[in-house]
């Protein structure tokens, strides 16, 4: 498991993330309607929903790239929503990777992983080459440190934006349609990283449609729809026994 459990003063293991009453509002759009949702530390959860349904929008609040109109978020006890929380220390723990891979081009491989480490953390040159060189083995990019973004395939330029959002040591992991951008044969290379990732206890949330690492990783699915979560429960519940209408109508589309 990525890091020690936090514990209440009772005692009691607290969720890695927690996510209370969240609404988020574009004028008089409403990309989110009070959802609420907690994450414990070594869950993996995914989240589905058609297009427009806030699942990118909760995800990006989380880091604070997206300003709640109301509601809470806290990862661990510390309250992401504090207007006078420190944006810069919950990114460090908040690991996020996009749809497209957001890479530097103009920096090799291990430039690229080694850069936040190095701005950020402070961490000396030699120390973050050998942390990036092993997550590089870790995501089976050894040999591509020298690489340039351009010279990589998507499948491979995800892989090392992962490596990259790892080398922060981050408490929890975002994924927003990770393998969305990439073509079929190179989806496979990326969800068998982020299945090792589940593996190893990583508190992950992932918005994806992959059914497959759905059933392979995933604790427990969440459905949403227009800004809401309609329905949560585990794969078996979800994909085999939906309950609500609406979580039936998505899954004939999608299975």
């Amino acid at each position: 498991m990525n890091g020690a459990d936090s514990a209440g003063a009772n005692g009691a293991t607290l969720p890695r993330v927690r996510i209370q009453n969240a609404s988020k509002h574009f004028g008089h759009v409403v990309a989110l309607s009070k959802a609420s949702l907690e994450v414990r530390p070594g869950e993996v959860v995914l989240v589905i929903g058609p297009s427009g349904s806030g699942k990118s929008t909760m995800l990006r609040s989380i880091n604070r790239l997206e300003h709640l109109t109301s509601g809470d978020i806290w990862i661990d006890d510390e309250r992401v929503t504090d207007p006078h929380a420190d944006i810069r220390k919950i990114r460090e723990e908040v690991g996020m990777v996009f749809q497209s891979f957001n890479l530097f081009p103009h920096l090799s491989v291990l430039q690229n992983i080694t850069l936040a480490p190095r701005t950020v953390k402070r961490s000396p040159a030699e120390q973050a080459d050998e942390a990036a060189r092993a997550l590089l083995k870790r995501v089976g990019l050894a040999d591509k440190e020298g690489s340039y973004p351009d010279q990589l395939s998507g499948g491979q330029q995800q892989r090392v934006a992962i490596a990259r959002a790892l080398a922060m040591n981050p408490k929890v992991m975002l994924f927003d349609e990770p393998t969305s951008a990439l073509d079929p044969e190179m989806i496979k290379e990326v969800l068998d990283v982020m299945l090792g990732l589940a593996q190893d206890g990583m508190t992950m949330l992932v918005v994806s449609h992959e059914m497959g690492f759905a059933k392979a990783a995933a604790d427990t699915v969440v459905f949403m729809d227009a800004g809401e979560i309609i329905e949560r429960g585990t794969p078996e519940d979800i994909f085999d026994h939906p309950k609500e209408d609406r979580t039936k109508r998505f899954l004939e589309h999608i299975l």
